[in-house]
């Protein structure tokens, strides 16, 4: 499989992936518990969160630098 190959299945995976996030969450049950989730959570779990977040995101941009090639991204 050529890079621009691979690059455009990663495109469309996300793009896959994105809609269905978007359908799941307008759900009336999603939205209800999105609604109340502040109310549950505790500060500590708040912080569990947030670094589970940015260790993802930090973790997804490693993973993008070793997948796309340099000329494509910049």
């Amino acid at each position: 499989m050529t890079v621009v190959r691979t690059a455009i299945a990663a495109v469309e995976l996300t793009v896959a992936v994105v809609g269905i996030a978007v359908t799941v969450s307008r759900h009336p049950l999603v939205r209800a518990g999105m609604r109340a989730a502040p109310h549950l959570m505790t500060p500590a779990m708040k912080e569990a969160a947030t670094e589970a977040a940015l260790d993802a995101a930090y973790r997804a941009g490693a993973l993008a630098r070793r997948i796309v090639p340099r000329g494509i991204v910049g």
